[in-house]
């Protein structure tokens, strides 16, 4: 698999491991035509094990070969690191107070008042934070193309697996709570999967990101991890705390951290 990546463009290459992230969220939505309820108890642990996944990536993925690139061009290593990490979070902090949205399991709406529907709220709410993840696998292709110390095409693929599992039952989580509340099982699956579609396009800009602008690499590299830790804090972590018993949150959080690790070293 990684000898296949290796030998096409890394904008292709993006273009596919967004694509896999992207069809693994709408493989998780079509579970909305055999599932009539999904265990809550479940549905936190896939919370926590996608905030786990998330965290890992943050770390290997892109802090890592921005602080290592950083150095190999002169600078200071801290200070993109540290930049590019709050503006990711500044970024989507900003968008999630103007945009408006709703999350699945609330009937509060956010950002800008708004007379959107409900399903175009919730396809919002879930594409803030698939932007950072199709960016952050992107730039994990572009980077490998340019050589960035501590990037590798195995990291990038290995980025890419772990996002795609973990979006998985993402799409169930959308889907599935929809379909409980009323909505056709057609209009739920499509909403469930639209929420994905934003990441082969972020991973094409950022793969050209990372070719075209080598000097403000080390920033692009710490803003997408940034923009993740930012959406695991604000959405994955409360919304795995729900029951009373947050043992398996806990846990799934601990297995995906492991699982995305154990990727990135072994293919890395």
């Amino acid at each position: 698999m990684v000898e296949f990546f290796t030998s096409i463009s890394p904008v292709l290459a993006a273009l596919i491991g967004t694509f896999f992230t992207y069809s693994m969220t709408a493989i998780g939505a079509s579970l909305v035509f055999v599932l009539k309820n999904m265990n809550q108890s479940f549905l936190n642990g896939m919370l926590g094990f996608s905030a786990g996944v998330m965290i890992a990536a943050s770390f290997w993925s892109l802090l890592n070969p921005g602080i290592e690139l950083a150095e190999e061009i002169g600078m200071v290593p801290w200070v993109p690191a540290v930049i590019g990490f709050l503006a990711g979070g500044v970024f989507l902090m900003a968008v999630d107070k103007f945009l408006p949205h709703m999350h699945v399991e609330s009937h509060h709406e956010e950002g800008l008042p708004s007379k959107w529907r409900r399903s175009v709220l919730l396809v919002l709410s879930i594409t803030l934070h698939n932007i950072p993840e199709g960016l952050a696998v992107g730039v994990a292709f572009g980077a490998a193309a340019a050589g960035i110390p501590g990037a590798t095409v195995g990291a990038a693929v290995a980025l890419a697996i772990g996002i795609g599992i973990q979006n998985l039952p993402e799409g169930t989580a959308v889907s599935v709570p929809l379909h409980r509340e009323g909505m056709s099982k057609k209009k739920a699956f499509s909403i469930g999967q639209l929420s994905g579609i934003v990441e082969p396009i972020a991973g094409v800009l950022g793969a050209l990101l990372a070719l075209t602008m080598r000097n403000i690499l080390p920033y692009a590299l710490s803003f997408a991890a940034g923009a993740m830790i930012y959406v695991v804090i604000e959405e994955l972590i409360p919304e795995s705390q729900m029951l009373k018993t947050t043992k398996i949150a806990t846990i799934g959080a601990m297995l995906g951290f492991a699982v995305m690790m154990l990727l990135d070293v072994a293919l890395g």
